[in-house]
């Protein structure tokens, strides 16, 4: 007897352990493809209503309906106003109050978070004396390049600042080198795993051969380049929460015409990261201070999880990640004139936004 109440209780205890890992019942499954070839979405309904639920916690008060119709504000209303030059009055206040809600909300300076203020107590609105107003007005920019040229991949109502901070000063899904341990596949590798890359300036991640056991040097791909490209992914497929058939047909996963829509968004999505750190996010490393940078002096980096944070739809689309209603982002910036003729003339005016 005693026998067999070890051999219960040590089946008991595996079984625990092998449950460990598991969710309970019931899970969503939808159908993405033909019948019976494994191409589903699978959701525990219960995390996902605990991540919505989360999302529209966070959901932030900003200011009223945008300011349509105005004409862009007279020239000399402004200093080294450099990317919002397009603006009414009305609607760059508007937009500038979003700003410390979207971003500095968590530090309770609001305006002067990026503004400088002067000894005698007055804000001064133009000087770039602050790294954070220089990285502002470089962030807008990056802002209105998703809008309008990667349209294809953030839709018609586009992104806005909070879609990615939420409040925070830093969105809280960015990366740097040196920042976490290799992959554990890795563990033999002297350099960085260079799946990294594939957010900066890689694009080659077509791994799979189109003939058997090809002879062509042209088609050989190292064991190398192919953990990187698996190892990312698998972390795209946690970044937004959906597994290998979400893009990819489970028959044939290097087969364009049989996998889904989400593939080519996927594809302009990547496209669109490796822009975005390579022309705004990684030419700012020098302005920051040092106790904004990476273990190996890097600044920070973006990859699908800091839209996406896990979701297959930023924020599950909240109209409040939405840029359309921000003028100020869904159009390419132009400077304000100065009232001198200074950027009328195409002078690139000192400073920032």
């Amino acid at each position: 007897m005693k026998t067999l109440s070890r051999m219960a209780i040590a089946l008991a205890g595996g079984l625990l352990i092998t449950t460990t890992g598991c969710e309970f019942p019931p899970i969503d499954t939808v159908q993405l493809g033909f019948r019976g070839v494994g191409m589903e979405h699978v959701a525990n309904p219960r995390t996902v209503q605990d991540s919505v639920d989360a999302v529209l916690a966070r959901e932030p008060f900003v200011p009223g309906p945008p300011d349509e119709f105005g004409d862009p504000a007279p020239p000399g209303t402004w200093e080294n106003v450099q990317v919002l030059g397009h603006l009414s009055e009305a609607e760059f206040n508007r937009f500038k109050l979003a700003m410390t809600t979207w971003v500095a909300a968590a530090t309770g300076e609001g305006c002067n978070y990026c503004h400088v203020i002067e000894d005698s107590g007055e804000v001064n609105f133009a000087s770039d004396a602050k790294y954070q107003k220089v990285v502002s007005r470089s962030m807008i920019s990056m802002t209105q390049t998703a809008n309008v040229e990667y349209a294809a991949h953030v839709g018609e109502a586009g992104v806005n600042c909070w879609t990615c901070h939420q409040g925070q000063v830093q969105p809280v899904n960015r990366w740097y080198f040196g920042d976490r341990p290799d992959p554990p596949s890795a563990g033999s590798m002297i350099e960085r795993p260079q799946w990294e890359r594939h957010y900066l300036d890689r694009d080659d991640a077509r791994l799979i051969n189109q003939t058997a056991l090809s002879r062509n040097r042209e088609e050989n791909v190292s064991l190398q380049d192919t953990e990187y490209t698996y190892w990312l992914m698998i972390q795209m497929s946690e970044h937004l929460g959906v597994n290998c058939t979400y893009c990819h047909t489970s028959a044939r996963f290097s087969d364009w015409d049989e996998s889904p829509p989400q593939r080519v968004h996927a594809m302009r999505g990547l496209d669109m990261v490796r822009t975005m750190n390579m022309e705004y996010i990684v030419p700012l490393t020098d302005e920051l201070p040092e106790h904004r940078l990476g273990p190996e002096g890097d600044g920070a980096k973006i990859n699908c999880a800091t839209c996406h944070a896990g979701a297959w739809k930023p924020q599950y689309g909240l109209p409040a990640t939405h840029g359309i209603d921000w003028p100020a982002l869904m159009q390419i910036g132009v400077s304000h004139p100065t009232g001198n003729g200074a950027a009328d003339a195409g002078e690139e005016l000192s400073g920032a936004p």
